[in-house]
């Protein structure tokens, strides 16, 4: 922390904080919420984000730990394990958290511990709370202005290393003045700390690991000299000349309870003879004065303030004195100061105490003037519990002990006072006390203080509502949460009526009125009077079933009904309690502090009770801080805890994960007659945590399992079934200890033996770096028998370049004799780095110039290693990156950092050169390759393997293209993958031909950096795409596709950008039922991915009904053509339990592609049929775009084809680029699907198969020429195409809400925001859309901008669809413009070339944008908006107005200019760029663009004419005049 003079603190806690975060290794700040910060912690956070240093932290940094807790997490907890381990410790909180503490507080009271509290509540303090501890055996300072809180906070710190025992530091923050002061000076905090007593007490840590029983510490007085002013210092044992004994006869001792707190027993006494050493004594309240005005005389000459035990301010020859204990001293003491000497008070002082335990009577004595003969004790205690407040008891114990000249004593009860009527309050106090009989107990000022804001008042952070949304959906007007927070709790804090013991008890107290409603209901069906005798009958009916739940809840509609028809006054009576006619759904609903000793009592109550009660106990303790949680805290899994009551159902949820089984759950809740606890999983750092940061958060958590998907259910056992159901993939060990005991797991174990596996895990038996030195030690060994030199070549890869490289590189090796060792960084021993001989390291660049995942751990622990000599070790290091991917200037560093860092540190530890690094740059020639052949010979040469005859020839590596060859058909060795139980994935091969069957594996990136550190493969599963030409379904296949999302994938569909349906997270033993299932709705998914044509796209048209039937059997008619041959996709996916292929495609011996043939096309093929004037489809952006063309009867007359249209490109590689489709010419209707095959024979033989880059149609007719490209067409197909014909786009997006057609059917367009479907506890979208399919009788038409039409609805139908859309907020279209014409691919967490968020990130930002658009009038204007998380372009990037492409996670490139109508390509306007530059961007560029658009001008027109960005003609201009040039200067 700066010494600076100039730095100020305006509030006490600001003040406090900064002494706090100066003096301690640890400050635990107490925080209202994780949301919100307290006043002390928002600077101490400051502090430790500008790595300020602290005087006393022993940290690498010299900063010290900031634990924040929540005030009602027991926080007090956090305070044993660090202080205990020598680590000086401070604690900033409200005086809320004390009376809850008191057992912590005995036991830390002899220990070095400062407590700096802020009284509460803030507008009118109650000082009760300091009171009710004063006998904790701690030193109590009290502040009551800024600069006294500073000196107080300082001294206390002092005091506590001095004395060796607790301090606390309390202050009324609302009293302390306004202003500011000097903050603490770092130069007088380190003087009065005395620093020698720190190290001694750091260097020391103490024994005792439990805070359940007193360890036997005891703070004794040191053999070390007492600093005194001057320099001068004296033996603690010397007397002290401001200390007489008749000073302290009259102090009062702490107390005997604290007494024994301070030592295990009294020291024995010593003979003279003896050679024991005699016990150190024990502090006492002596040693503490004398501690204490030797710090404050150290201050005083610092810095010129004084303080003393006791402050007199007044007149030395006063006559009356007020003892003030409370938050308006200061205001008294004013008007005192300023007293005429007619008023009553006047010729009277005020006394306040500064120290106030050890309370020291004598001191109090001394401070009173001996003129003074009446004391009014003024007490600011709220809370009394005897008669006479605790201050007053100390003053007249101390005052009528001695022989002072005071003769009358008076309390008072100090209530709030304001400015304005503190005069009349004090003239009060004087009147009662000069009275001849004054009455004690009076109250002074106002019992009702202003409304206090709580800093700690509890309120419901907003993310914990989805589990409340979810009971409100589930149980409706049933449900009824005891201590929810809205509730009227009268003369109850908060803070009670929130706890489990309070919730509990309003829940027995709610069932003894419903027993006694009952009671009334039966009196009033027997002899109540109503207006009919209607109401006897339902009242006498519902009695009959009141015992049964079932029965009761279906008499309640009709008791219900018949009492409001009746209206009487007894019906209106009975009607007031309603809810009582159901059966209730009774929950608690909690949070993990419950977890605690402080709330687990309660839990126990509910559980041993074995009531009909249901506790919802919500964990939000973020998956990555569990580590850093203290171990000492005890929290307790409270599932575990109630399935060993054995009498309750218990389940571990997580909505984030498994939004059906929290309903599952809570359901099988509700119904188990007994207790029933619901854990529910919501990990969140703050109050507006987005949810992707919660998503991501609880994955994790879920497949470490840190917190298992699981159900308990004791009923079950009368069933025959299973108790324990895992609804989650692994559990943690206290769980599995449980169940083995329970033989529950050897039950489940037997029942699914697939799950053997992952079910007997043990997590804390995985030891990476064990696994490291068995694989490196067993490569160790097969090396032993070879001769040559040992090379090791240890390399990081984001891509898979870097690790065919060191591959290749150790082939090479050991075909010139070497012992090569090839293994990824993460994997290697860092211990082992000095034994080497010989070294190479070859590493790719990731994100912003860092090192690839699996080379972080191996830099993490090598880069700032103190300990590594490596002057025996000889390295080199050869890097890939790209010198143009940051284009700025300032980013140039970021090329091949990792590579050229690593190079650096080694040669700094030592280590000598074999060559130069090596930079391999993909805007060279041949890409890395140029680099890396001029580094690898030079390699060789320093080995001295250079000229080595004979070797073998190098196999060319193997391409996509011999897959495809070697695959017989698309078989390769996918079904022997499938059967393979070892893992999850297949192999690398047979991944690229599932993608011909519509599959691609991929795994769960959010949470593959956590398995890999455990020791895991990587979450495999994987996506599958169906083929849906048109992208027309019925109700019946929704609700297959529903069924199957949920029952074998992640539970949410997509709606893709190409029409279709698409599952994510099927796990292997799911893959092929899935595909059965999606056979079984009449669909396949053959051909969705892969060489050859996919999915045909078609406009949906909801307005020209049988036009669009007429385009839309042409699509059909084009896939069924253009469909691939192989029988393959029918023996691997579709056969029966006995393996015996299903006669779909008949038994061909041999396969035969007579379009394709054996290698299938160069690259993917797509086809999209546009129908003016909507370009829906983005028809430019595809292989072959075709544009209907309308006859003039009205029916479909011909196309117009498009040809050489893709999105695909490679960041900073200017021969790849986008490219829109040129004409081709015009075809009839009938001929379309044969033109169509012709374009697509052309491209199978003319596009390029070596680089796959290059590859595509767009590549192939640029290569050739359109013309020569046409023609090979023609000649192919012996026709010509015509002219084209005229045709006009006015739109891409869809246009949402009804729409009848021309045959009086309606249609309806929702919006599915990125075409994602899934219930959260918000929207139930998934489930909404089920039921609409269960009645609707049309079809479903999926958009290609990824939302869905309802179509063909009859005007009969609309009503009860309406009423299904609105009830589930699905018929909400009122969002911006920008939202409705956003498009997002799904990038993280499971497409594998992601390098930035997408799907999960753009709705964020055009949160961030929408307020901008709502100030400058463009709320309702559509801006084509679309984000992809990498250049392959799967959202159609390349053709929206603005676009954001990514370039590493966090940062996009920027794209402006593309065609509103998606006739235009859009060009880079600014280059890795983050959110922050985004929002600095586009704030101002919209509000310009409202000032200055002419009339009907779109955005990315607006662009262009403004002079921000050039138009891009077409694709092999989309490199020339970007706005932000890639300069080549180093």
């Amino acid at each position: 922390m700066a010494e600076e003079s100039n730095v100020r603190a305006s509030t006490p806690e600001e003040a406090v904080a900064r002494i706090a975060y100066l003096s301690s290794d640890v400050v635990v700040s107490v925080q209202p919420s994780l949301a919100s910060e307290s006043e002390f912690s928002k600077h101490l956070k400051s502090y430790a984000a500008r790595k300020d240093a602290s005087l006393v932290a022993k940290s690498a940094d010299t900063v010290p730990e900031i634990v924040s807790i929540r005030h009602n997490n027991d926080p007090l907890l956090s305070v044993f394990a660090p202080i205990r381990s020598g680590r000086l410790v401070s604690v900033t909180a409200s005086s809320s958290i004390l009376l809850p503490s008191i057992a912590h507080l005995y036991k830390l009271a002899n220990l070095p511990v400062v407590l700096h509290v802020s009284l509460s509540p803030r507008s009118s303090p109650d000082y009760s709370a300091i009171t009710s501890i004063r006998n904790s055996g701690w030193t109590f300072l009290q502040s009551q202005s800024l600069q006294e809180a500073q000196d107080m906070a300082l001294t206390a710190h002092a005091l506590a290393i001095r004395s060796g025992k607790g301090v606390i530091h309390f202050f009324d923050a609302s009293s302390s003045g306004t202003g500011s002061v000097v903050a603490g000076d770092a130069s007088v905090v380190r003087e009065l700390l005395n620093l020698d007593s720190v190290r001694r007490f750091q260097a020391a840590p103490l024994s005792g690991s439990t805070v359940y029983a007193d360890d036997g510490h005891v703070a004794v007085v040191a053999d070390q000299p007492e600093r005194l002013t001057n320099g001068a210092v004296r033996a603690v044992g010397s007397p002290a000349n401001e200390i007489d004994s008749a000073s302290l006869a009259g102090a009062s001792h702490v107390s005997s309870k604290s007494s024994q707190l301070s030592g295990t027993s009294s020291p024995s006494s010593v003979s003279a003879a003896t050679t024991i050493e005699p016990a150190a004594p024990l502090v006492s309240s002596e040693d503490i004065y004398k501690y204490v005005t030797s710090i404050w005389a150290r201050l005083s000459e610092l810095v010129g303030r004084q303080y003393s035990p006791f402050e007199w301010t007044g007149s030395a020859k006063a006559e009356s004195a007020l003892f003030v204990f409370g938050a308006d001293a200061a205001l008294l003491s004013g008007l005192i100061k300023n007293a005429q000497s007619g008023d009553k008070f006047a010729n009277a002082g005020v006394i306040t105490a500064r120290l106030y335990r050890p309370w020291l009577g004598a001191k109090l004595l001394a401070a009173i003037p001996r003129s003074v003969k009446k004391v009014a004790v003024l007490e600011q205690v709220l809370r009394k519990t005897t008669k006479w407040g605790p201050l007053l008891i100390d003053v007249l114990t101390s005052i009528k002990s001695s022989a002072g000249g005071v003769e009358t004593i008076v309390g008072y009860q100090l209530g709030y006072i304001s400015r304005e009527n503190a005069r009349q309050a004090l003239e009060e106090v004087f009147e009662n006390l000069n009275a001849e009989k004054p009455v004690q107990n009076l109250e002074i000022g106002r019992r009702e203080q202003p409304q206090p804001t709580s800093e700690f008042a509890l309120e419901k952070p907003k993310l914990e509502t989805a589990y409340t949304k979810i009971l409100d959906q589930l149980f409706g007007s049933r449900v009824y949460i005891a201590n929810s927070l809205d509730k009227e709790n009268a003369g109850v804090s908060e803070t009670i009526s929130a706890t489990p013991e309070y919730g509990f008890g309003a829940l027995l107290a709610r069932k003894e009125r419903k027993q006694r409603f009952v009671g009334e209901v039966k009196e009033a069906a027997s002899n109540g009077r109503f207006l009919t005798d209607a109401p006897k009958r339902a009242l006498a009916s519902w009695v009959s079933g009141a015992g049964d739940a079932k029965k009761a809840d279906e008499a309640a509609e009709k008791v219900i009904s018949t009492l409001g028809i009746d209206n009487s006054r007894l019906s209106r009576s009975l009607l007031e309690n309603k809810s009582f006619f159901r059966k209730e759904s009774l929950w608690l609903v909690g949070s993990d502090a419950w977890a605690y000793d402080l709330g687990n009592s309660g839990v126990h109550h509910v559980l041993a009770s074995g009531e009909n009660v249901n506790m919802l106990i919500i964990d939000s303790t973020p998956y990555s801080e569990r580590a850093a949680a203290d171990a000492n805290r005890r929290k307790k899994d409270i599932g575990l805890y109630a399935m060993n009551f054995g009498n309750a159902y218990v389940a571990s949820t997580a909505v984030y994960s498994s939004y059906t089984q929290v309903l599952q759950a809570l359901d099988e809740a509700d119904k188990f007659n007994g207790p029933s606890i619901v854990l529910a999983y919501l990990p969140y750092f703050g109050e507006h945590e987005s949810p992707l940061t919660v998503l991501r958060e609880t994955k994790q958590a879920v497949d470490i399992g840190y917190w298992p998907l699981y159900r308990w259910n004791p009923d079950n056992e009368k069933k025959g079934l299973p108790s324990f159901s895992l609804d989650s993939e692994h559990i943690k060990k206290e769980l599995k200890a449980f169940l083995d005991r329970d033989n529950q797991l050897t039950q489940m174990m037997r029942k699914e033996p697939q799950f053997g596996a992952v079910l007997s895990e043990d997590f804390g038996t995985e030891i990476r770096a064990q696994q490291k030195r068995k694989a490196k030690d067993a490569y160790n060994q097969l090396l032993e028998g070879l001769f040559g030199a040992p090379l090791t070549i240890l390399f990081a890869s984001d891509n898979g370049n870097a690790q065919s490289v060191a591959k290749r590189l150790g082939t090479r090796g050991r075909a010139r004799g070497l012992k090569t060792t090839v293994m990824a960084m993460e994997d290697y021993p860092v211990e082992d780095l000095p034994n080497e001989e010989n070294i190479v390291f070859i590493t790719s660049t990731a994100g912003q110039g860092e090192f690839p995942q699996n080379g972080k751990p191996f830099w993490d622990a090598i880069k700032d290693n103190t300990e590594l000599d490596l002057a025996s070790v000889r390295f080199s290091v050869m890097a890939l990156g790209d010198s143009h991917y940051w284009p700025r200037k300032e980013d140039r560093i970021y090329y091949n950092k990792p590579g050229k860092d690593l190079d650096r540190v080694l040669s700094n530890y030592g280590a000598k050169r074999l060559a130069d690094i090596g930079l391999g740059d993909d805007q060279d020639p041949d890409g890395f390759q140029t680099g890396y052949q001029e580094w690898e010979p030079k390699l060789w040469e320093a080995l001295g393997v250079a000229n080595v005859e004979g070797l073998p020839e190098e196999p060319p590596p193997i391409t996509n293209e011999d897959i495809k060859l070697a695959s017989n058909y698309l078989r390769g060795t996918i079904v022997e993958g499938l059967q393979d139980k070892s893992t999850g994935a297949i192999s690398a091969a047979d991944s690229q031909l599932t993608k011909f069957h519509g599959t691609y594996m991929q795994d769960d990136r959010d949470i593959r950096d956590e398995r890999k550190a455990q020791g895991l493969e990587p979450a495999y599963s994987f996506m599958i795409r169906c083929r849906l030409p048109g992208g027309v379904a019925t109700p019946k296949q929704w609700i297959q596709m529903d069924d199957i999302a949920t029952q074998l994938g992640n539970e949410t569909m997509k709606l893709t950008t190409r029409q279709t349906f698409q599952f994510h997270g099927v796990v292997k033993g799911k893959l092929k039922p899935a595909m059965q299932a999606i056979n079984r709705a009449l669909m396949t998914t053959i051909a969705a991915c892969g060489d050859v044509n996919r999915n045909v796209m078609c406009s949906p048209l909801p307005a020209q009904s049988k036009y669009h039937r007429e385009v839309y059997a042409c699509s059909q008619k084009i896939s069924d053509h253009l469909l691939p041959s192989t029988t393959a996709y029918h023996e691997i996916w579709l056969t029966d339990d006995n393996d015996k292929k299903t006669q779909v495609a008949g038994d061909a011996v041999q396969d035969f592609e007579p379009l394709y043939g054996p290698t299938y096309l160069p690259r993917k093929f797509k086809i999209s049929i546009a129908i003016p004037p909507h370009n829906d489809v983005d028809v430019y952006a595809h292989d072959i775009g075709l544009i209907a063309v309308k006859g003039k009867d009205g029916h479909l007359a011909g196309f117009n084809l498009l040809a050489g249209g893709g999105m695909g490109a490679t960041h900073n590689n200017k021969k790849t680029y986008p490219q829109i489709g040129r004409m081709l010419g015009y075809v009839e209707a009938s001929e379309v699907h044969i033109a169509c095959e012709k374009v697509m024979l052309v491209q199978r033989d003319h596009g390029d198969r070596k680089n796959r880059k290059h590859a595509r149609l767009k590549y192939t007719i640029d290569d050739m020429g359109l013309d020569v490209f046409r023609g090979k067409v023609e000649e192919l197909w012996g026709k010509k195409f015509q002219e084209q014909k005229p045709f006009h786009f006015d739109s891409n997006v869809d246009t949402f809400g009804w729409t009848k057609d021309e045959t009086g059917l309606n249609h309806f367009t929702f919006f599915i925001e990125n075409g994602r479907i899934e219930d959260t506890a918000d929207f139930q979208m998934k489930t909404g859309l089920r039921e609409i399919a269960k009645v609707h009788k049309g079809e479903f038409r999926l958009s290609p901008n990824q939302h869905l039409l309802l179509s063909n609805v009859a005007d009969e139908d609309v009503p009860a669809l309406k009423a299904l859309m609105a009830k589930y907020k699905l018929d909400n279209i009122q969002f911006s413009g920008l939202r409705l014409s956003s498009s997002a691919c799904v990038a993280f967490p499971t497409c594998g070339l992601a390098m930035a968020e997408s799907e999960r990130y753009l709705p964020v930002l055009i949160t961030k944008l929408e307020g901008c658009l709502e100030e400058n009038g463009l709320r309702q204007d559509s801006i084509v908006m679309r984000m992809t998380g990498c250049p392959n372009g799967c959202a159609r990037p390349w053709l929206a107005e603005v676009a954001f492409v990514g370039k590493a996670f966090g940062a996009y490139n920027m794209y402006l200019g593309g065609g509103y109508h998606g006739q235009r390509l859009n060009k880079l306007y600014r280059a890795s760029i983050m959110e922050e530059e985004i929002l600095a961007i586009m704030k101002p560029m919209l509000k310009r663009y409202a000032l200055e658009r002419e009339e009907g001008e779109r955005f990315g027109d607006w662009t262009i004419r403004a002079g921000i960005i050039k138009a891009t003609t077409e694709g092999r201009d989309f490199h020339e005049g970007v706005a932000e040039e890639e300069s080549d200067e180093e």
